[in-house]
């Protein structure tokens, strides 16, 4: 009779198609910020021209308000969220806020229609928008701060815009007309740089390569890292 130990028994492997397939999916798909830049420039273009006096009259807002209330409130809102999960910091803070505000501005104006607010005629002092000015002007502020380690462009869109709350906050706190009016120039000139980092953003996602800069501060060229201890997420936009 033989010593040897009996050899074992190895399971026969299993055919490739029945073996568990693992799945990674990274995040974000896209940069969250390209629908955010468009839906806040668009909104802030639009009602920043007819503060401006570019066209309109006492009635545009109740035109105005719809178009802010989803371009710039709803996508720009979808936009912070979904930043959120591309770990941006900044781009969820500043998306979600202003998208929420342009939503706000829109039920403010449905009020308006209902009878329910009562808007100061003769360009008189809004104290209640301005106050909502102030707050937005504070947290911009501090959004133009953080977004300046990050690109100097996404800088430019957020200081213009700090400002133009800053002077339409003291516009609407004193009522003092050509202040509103220097407010609308400033928020333009916010939407249209914010125009100008949405189209690069998609550009640059489309080619696979940057064709337009955003003057970023990053040391490593792309805005995309992989999170550290995080599998399948990766970081920024």
């Amino acid at each position: 009779m033989s010593s040897n130990p009996a050899s074992p028994v190895l399971p026969m492997p299993r055919k490739m198609e029945e073996q568990p397939q693992a799945h990674i999916w990274l995040q974000p798909v896209a940069a969250p910020s390209i629908l955010g830049l468009y839906g806040f420039a668009g909104a802030t273009f639009m009602v920043a021209a007819h503060m401006a006096h570019w066209f309109g009259g006492s009635q545009t807002n109740m035109v105005l308000w719809p178009f802010a209330a989803f371009f710039g409130g709803l996508a720009q809102f979808l936009a912070g969220m979904w930043a959120y999960k591309a770990r941006d910091g900044v781009a969820s803070a500043m998306h979600g806020m202003w998208g929420a505000f342009w939503m706000a501005f829109g039920v403010l104006w449905v009020l308006v229609a209902a009878g329910k607010v009562t808007i100061p005629a003769n360009g008189a002092a809004f104290e209640a928008l301005g106050f909502w000015f102030i707050v937005l002007a504070a947290i911009t502020w501090a959004g133009t701060f953080a977004a300046s380690a990050e690109s100097s462009v996404v800088t430019a869109v957020l200081g213009f815009l700090a400002a133009g709350s800053t002077i339409a906050a003291i516009a609407e706190l004193i009522g003092i007309e050509p202040l509103r009016i220097l407010a609308g120039w400033v928020f333009i000139i916010s939407a249209i740089i914010a125009w100008y980092a949405a189209t690069a953003l998609m550009v640059n996602s489309a080619f696979g390569r940057t064709v337009m800069g955003l003057g970023s501060k990053r040391k490593d060229a792309s805005q995309i890292q992989a999170g550290v201890g995080e599998p399948g997420v990766l970081r920024g936009q």
